[in-house]
Order: C-alpha cells, then structure tokens, then sequence
C-alpha cells in the first residue's frame, strides 16, 4: 500500500520531495506507531520466493508427479499462499498453495506427519501435505503414475468440488488446460519463482457435456447457469447497489457450489480469474443470496440510509471473483471483464457508478467478511467503469493506496514510518497511520490540475478513539501553504468530511496529513482525499 515500499527508495523520494520547496517542520527521530486495533496484513505471501525446489522435494518424495502438483497450485491460487476466509457456509476455508480446506486439509497434515497449522502457512509443510494426500488417492486408485492423464481422478477428488459438469469444467478447462499451456511466476526482481513447462497431455476423466451454452438473460456475454438458491426481490425493492465479491477459491469450483440446491447461497454472477468468462446465476430482477447482513449505512459514507436494516440481497445485484480476498494481485483481465459487467448492470438499473453503490462485500459485512480484500483495485475499477459507460468526471480520489490510484492525475508519498492499517471501514485498500510526534513526516497526497481552478477537498478516514483530535492538513497550491484545517479523526469516521475550498494552480498541487499535532499518544489517518 505504501506509495514506495522499499526503505530506500522512500528515503529518496523524501530528499526529492524536500527540493520541491520547503517542509513545514523540522526533522526528528523516527516515532514508534500505535494503534488500536491494527490487524495483520492479510496480503498474500509468495514465501519462500523460490518455489519450485519445494514443489521438487515434496513430489520426489511421495512420489507425485511434479507438474500436476504446480499446475493444482497454478490453477487454484497462482502459486500464493492464501489466507483462509470464509465466504459460503458450509465450505471450510481454504489455506496455501494448493487451497486445502477442512479434512482434507487435515488429512494431509495426517498423512505427512506435518501439524495442522504448519500445512496452513509453511510452503514446504503444505506442499509435503498435499502431496502425500495425492499419493494416498493414487494408492487407493491403483494408477499407473508415470501416466500424467491418468492423475485426473485423484486431482477431482482433491478438488473437493462436487457438481459434476462443474468438475470436469474444472479438470479439462482448468488444470489439463494449464498443464498444456504451461506458466511461470516471476518475482518483482525479475528472479523466477516458479516454472511450469508446457506438456501434451489429455485428462484421463468425463468431459464437459456437449450441449449449446445459453447466454445469460442479463449479460449477453456471461454463460447462463441457473442457480436454484433465489427467491423474488421484495415489493418496492429494485437493484441499487452492486456488491463485489471473491469466491474463497477457484472459479470452476465457485460456480459448482452456488448453482447446488444444498448450498443455499447465490451469486448473480461469478467471473473467472482470466476474465475469459462470466456465469449468470441468477436474474438481476431476482433477489440472489450472497450476503448475510443487514444494510448499516455508517458503514458506508452515510449512503442510502433509508435502507438501514433491510437485508443487502433485498436490492443488490452480487458479483463473485475466482480468487482469495487474501491474494496480493488480481489479473488485469479479471478486473476489466468485471468492469464491463458492472457498467452493463450498472447502466440497466441507473446504480450511481461510484463507490458508494458499488462496494465490497467485507464493507457491508465487515464482522465476518474481508472480500474481496485489500488488494482489489477500487479506484482503477471504478474508473473502468465510467470508462466503458462513457461516463467522465472531474472528480479525483487519491488513495492511499497508488495501486488504486490513477498516478497521472494523483498519487500518494509517505516515509517508511507510516504503517498499514486496515481497521474496518477503510476507503479503498486499507490506509497509513503514524503516531502523533513534533516532527516532519507527512503524508502527501498529490492531485493535478490541468487548468487552474476552485476545487473542494474531502478527506476521509477510520474514526476511533485513539486518534487525534485535532489532526492538521495542509492545503498546498503549486508550492504555497494556503490553509491548514484541524480535524477530529475520533468522530465522523469512513465517510467523506469536507475540509474547504481553495483555488488552485494548472499542475501540480498537494495535501498534507501531518504529524505535529501536540498531542501524545495519539494517530493520525492519511486514508484518502477527494478534489472536486
């Protein structure tokens, strides 16, 4: 989330930040943060960094093919360690390189003298684990193991899915189709972290059935697979609110489970982690189940509060993501196949195309949902949305996250001593907080203007009470200081506050979240600005 993770290149960034034109305060020692709560990072890890040794070791050693091992992982996480969470009941969730869940998951452990825990967040235990379950469905089987295709059965079973067409999609569609085509995952050092060679090989398993695939009757370009788990929206209740969702898993699987009557959840849509295909699941007209809350506009910006208490299903249209609310990216493709479902839902029942309508799931629910996770990349997919719907606005957010951020026309710099935080009710992907010190180290949010004007600043933070009460912004105009305005960050937290309006310069022009506020034991929130 930092706008320049590495330590060094955020010390250089400060030193080119300082020859823009003068800081405010003086420079001091480097604080120590707190706050209250600060969960953990749920941001997926590639660790170790070189997998494909322990993809090695562990087929070698119980005697699994290597391949199939990495292309289960490819094609279920994309080699990343997921975090579980869970999005369906009834379904465990999913842990590791290769999303073992519930007794399987347990059974592994079992199996390879490993704990439980250790398969659910050490790669080596976890790739030993799944291996050696691979081995004992072999074994059951009585395979012939030098045969790659006949290792289909045994990845069905592992995959736990258990709508049939939706398992052979899975098998001949997902992971044969991987194994053919092959991958690698290279690290930001441009070091490989993993390597899958392409090889001619057929699925020894059922095929899809052969049958013409109907369009969904909303969205033309999805493939309609009618879900049982829906019932009518209610009297007085139409589409209003998009909400965004992630599967907790693969997409072959996803869809599997939502169109099972047992399952007794929904999703109108669930786009795939290519963004090759769509599924329609269930009519928009239709009242799909897909999150178990209540409407709380505070959660919100102070959003359509007339709807407070009404079930979310009552008036929202659901969209699931083949992927993890925990994983550290989501493909290209996936988001703009998704923004092209959003302008079309969008546009067809008048839902504002921002992101108070449409929102993330973990927003609506935040006491027992994370999805679809930090990473997802609001301020980029929301754009995409106005973009395919020719919409435009003048209006910029600038995140705290510059993954999220459109960086021609806004960005964020903060210093190493600014830390993650992802307290509920967050703009975006989380944000930074820094503890209160009388000292230089602010958080810039930079904003460009193409021709002077008058502009109105929002910003917009996570209240609580350990925050400060006087928290100063800066408003910068070209390289003068125009204003500083003192916000109370314990009240009137995740919704927009209005901090003024000034003129500014063509170009670039800035605010300042600073530190000084002269209060102890205090933080301050640098999550997002809006210039309007």
């Amino acid at each position: 989330m930092h706008a320049i993770r590495n330590p060094l290149a955020a010390a250089a960034a400060a030193l080119a930040l300082a020859a823009c034109g003068p800081q405010p305060q003086p420079e001091a020692p480097a604080p120590t943060p707190t706050e209250t709560p600060a969960p953990s990072s749920t941001t997926a890890q590639r660790t170790p960094r070189e997998l494909d040794p322990l993809f090695a070791q562990a087929a070698a050693e119980f005697n699994v093919p290597e391949s199939l091992l990495k292309a289960i992982s490819y094609t279920q996480t994309h080699w990343q360690m997921v975090e579980g969470s869970e999005e369906f009941p009834g379904m465990a969730p999913a842990y590791g390189l290769l999303a073992l869940r519930g007794d399987a998951l347990a059974e592994a452990a079992s199996l390879s003298g490993e704990s439980v825990d250790a398969v659910r967040t050490d790669a080596r235990a976890h790739l030993r684990a799944g291996a050696a379950l691979l081995s004992a469905y072999a074994t059951e089987l009585k395979l012939d193991r030098s045969d790659l295709g006949a290792w289909a059965p045994v990845a069905a079973r592992l995959s736990g899915i258990s709508d049939s067409e939706a398992l052979a999609t899975y098998i001949h569609r997902g992971l044969y189709a991987t194994l053919r085509q092959g991958a690698v995952a290279i690290n930001e050092d441009g070091s490989s972290a993993a390597t899958l060679e392409p090889v001619d090989v057929q699925a020894q398993f059922e095929a899809p059935p052969v049958k013409a695939q109907a369009a969904g009757p909303n969205y033309a370009a999805a493939v309609w697979r009618p879900s049982p788990n829906y019932n009518a929206r209610p009297s007085g209740y139409s589409p209003s609110m998009i909400v965004i969702h992630t599967c907790e898993g693969e997409y072959s699987g996803c869809w599997g489970w939502l169109v099972n009557s047992a399952s007794q959840v929904s999703a109108h849509y669930v786009v795939n982690e290519s963004g090759s295909e769509v599924s329609q699941l269930v009519r928009e007209a239709d009242r799909a189940w897909h999150v178990g809350a209540t409407y709380d506009c505070s959660l919100n910006g102070n959003t359509s509060c007339g709807l407070n208490g009404v079930s979310v299903n009552h008036f929202a249209v659901g969209i699931e993501h083949g992927g993890f609310a925990s994983q550290s990216s989501f493909p290209a493709g996936q988001i703009d196949t998704s923004a092209k479902l959003s302008c079309d839902i969008a546009r067809d029942n008048s839902i504002p195309k921002d992101s108070y309508h449409i929102v993330a799931h973990g927003r609506l629910q935040p006491a027992s949902r994370t999805d679809p996770g930090p990473n997802w990349p609001w301020s980029s997919y929301i754009s995409k949305i106005n973009s395919y719907c020719g919409t435009t606005s003048s209006t910029i957010v600038v995140d705290s996250n510059n993954a999220n951020n459109d960086t021609a026309k806004g960005y964020i710099n903060v210093s190493a001593n600014w830390v993650d935080g992802t307290s509920a009710g967050y703009y975006g992907s989380g944000y930074w907080y820094a503890s209160t010190q009388a000292i230089s180290d602010t958080a810039d949010f930079y904003f460009y203007m193409p021709a002077a004007g008058t502009k109105t600043i929002d910003a917009w933070w996570v209240a609580g009470t350990n925050r400060s009460a006087a928290a100063p912004f800066l408003i910068v105009a070209g390289s003068t200081t125009v204003a500083t305005v003192k916000v109370s960050q314990q009240i009137n937290g995740s919704q927009w506050n209005t901090l003024g309006t000034w003129s500014f310069p063509a170009g670039w022009n800035k605010v300042m979240l600073s530190r000084w506020t002269g209060e102890a034991s205090s933080v301050v929130i640098a999550d997002a600005i809006r210039i309007r």
